[in-house]
């Protein structure tokens, strides 16, 4: 068969195919044919024609990749680091129905303001006129303020601070359970609340903390923090280092038994919101959460100095225990100074809320603060419930450049699924009430360049409330994507050929 004959046959046929098609199959084959076309018009040898015809073909290949890549690289070069928040209000905003119409409602406050924030939300049935100067109902998961009154006013927090000095020494009890410490000067002469230790006793740190927490004694406190630390001072350090740990931004302290004090840092002080900080960190963080659940639920206990001379009792003041079901931990506070404090907490089926009070009355009104704690408690229990997040969110693909997919070899730029990756069911949920907005924040850069392994975690999804981050979940890509190079279009052009 006559060469130029042969080379039009298969000319005519690559094109056929590719208008049958219409996929970019076969059209630089087809190339390769016309020029193989004229050569062989020419008369070259055969050898020159085939030559010619791969050449050509290669090259029309890369040529082909390259345009069709061109715009998907420029893309990705300028937006690789780039987060895509594009519709992030439309994807993300959640609003339950039976609340929108409530969420109407909501006035204008700034971020800062405690009463705007309140107002913001537009339930009309907040907690009004309590005693407390600040307070904090938090949600001791997510450690989202639920309701505020003066949450970031420095204030004397009185006896509230033992509850940092026992989760600090039941951290170090961990590797040192039978610690004793000898009774100093400056212990035994604490000012009444005090057990009345004397100068030169020994005593287990363990039962010094029944002391501390049940019957609130100076003198055990002072001990407890010269026996861990070496000095009040030292021990100080430790209490603001962890504090500061914990997020504490406001919060400054001097001794480990609460009475008012200054140094050249401030006064002894902190914040509502501060204050129940430390609480979610005794009772949800720590490692030894649940010794301190144990020892500030204790009723009653009954110990002895080390050497088994004179015997101590100690009985729990924390009223709050017997006057809520679910109550878990509290801790009193007074002081000339602070007046009466209050930080406690409360577990009723799958939601727990922290109370933090300070100045809340001073003589005669002792009282004031139960009230407070009560009402503030029984506002997030009537509001409050978990909910559903969203797993219904659809994440948008991304676009890979560079990449190889044998069922489209001419498709420089892949579009790659994204998965959520969901950790634990409870991780799922979150507490809110009808009315509040559930946003989500998709941090997800929306151009890759190819090698991509599956699995590989490429962005986050964020979910706030009220501006606190409740909620994170990872975004995986669902496929593989090997990288596009010269080798594989070699490759890719004999098993063509081949085939």
């Amino acid at each position: 068969m006559n060469q130029v004959v042969f080379w039009l046959i298969l000319l005519i046929i690559l094109v056929a195919v590719e208008i049958a098609t219409m996929g970019l199959t076969t059209i630089w084959f087809a190339g390769g044919a016309f020029v193989a076309i004229i050569a062989a018009a020419f008369n070259a040898p055969l050898y020159v024609q085939i030559t010619l015809f791969l050449i050509v073909s290669v090259v029309l290949l890369v040529v082909l990749i390259a345009g069709m890549g061109m715009a998907c690289r420029i893309q990705s070069l300028e937006s690789r680091n780039k987060r895509w928040t594009e519709n992030t209000e439309t994807a993300g905003k959640i609003l339950t129905e039976s609340g929108k119409k409530e969420a109407q409602k909501q006035t204008n406050g700034t971020e800062n303001d405690d009463a705007a924030q309140n107002a913001k939300r537009g339930f009309g049935d907040e907690p009004a006129e309590l005693y407390a100067r600040s307070a904090v109902l938090m949600d001791a998961d997510s450690g989202r303020v639920l309701f505020g009154k003066d949450t970031d006013v420095v204030r004397p927090m009185a006896s509230t601070t033992k509850i940092m000095t026992c989760i600090l020494a039941l951290e170090y009890l961990r590797e040192h359970p039978d610690q004793t410490i000898e009774v100093s000067d400056q212990a035994a002469s604490q000012p009444k609340v005090h057990l009345g230790m004397q100068k030169g006793e020994v005593f287990y740190i363990k039962d010094l903390l029944y002391s501390l927490m049940l019957e609130s004694h100076n003198d055990s406190a002072v001990a407890v923090a010269e026996g861990i630390a070496g000095s009040v001072e030292e021990f100080a350090k430790e209490m603001n280092a962890k504090a500061a740990e914990i997020g504490c931004k406001n919060t400054h302290f001097i001794t480990p038994n609460g009475l008012d004090a200054e140094d050249e840092g401030g006064v002894h002080s902190t914040t509502a919101e501060d204050l129940a900080k430390i609480m979610r960190y005794c009772i949800m963080t720590s490692g030894e959460k649940e010794t301190f659940l144990e020892v500030t639920r204790t009723k009653e206990y009954q110990f002895q100095d080390a050497d088994r001379k004179r015997t101590f009792s100690c009985h729990n003041h924390n009223a709050f225990l017997d006057m809520m079901d679910g109550a878990l931990s509290g801790k009193t506070g007074f002081t000339a100074d602070a007046g009466y404090c209050y930080v406690g907490s409360l577990r009723w089926d799958d939601r727990t809320f922290i109370v933090a009070l300070l100045a809340c009355g001073w003589p005669n009104n002792k009282g004031y603060k139960w009230k407070d704690t009560r009402k503030l408690m029984e506002y997030g229990l009537e509001h409050y419930q978990y909910r559903d997040i969203d797993k219904k969110m659809q994440i948008p693909e991304i676009k890979v450049a560079g990449g190889v997919d044998d069922k489209k070899p001419y498709q420089y730029c892949l579009n790659v699924p994204v998965k959520i990756e969901r950790l634990a069911e409870e991780n799922s949920k979150i507490l809110m009430r009808d009315g509040e907005e559930l946003r989500a924040k998709l941090e997800l850069a929306k151009y890759w360049n190819a090698p991509l392994k599956k699995g590989e975690k490429i962005g986050m999804l964020i979910y706030y409330l009220d501006g606190y981050k409740v909620a994170e979940y990872e975004l995986k890509n669902e496929k593989t994507v090997a990288k596009r190079d010269f080798s594989w279009c070699i490759f890719w052009i004999i098993k063509s050929v081949m085939l």
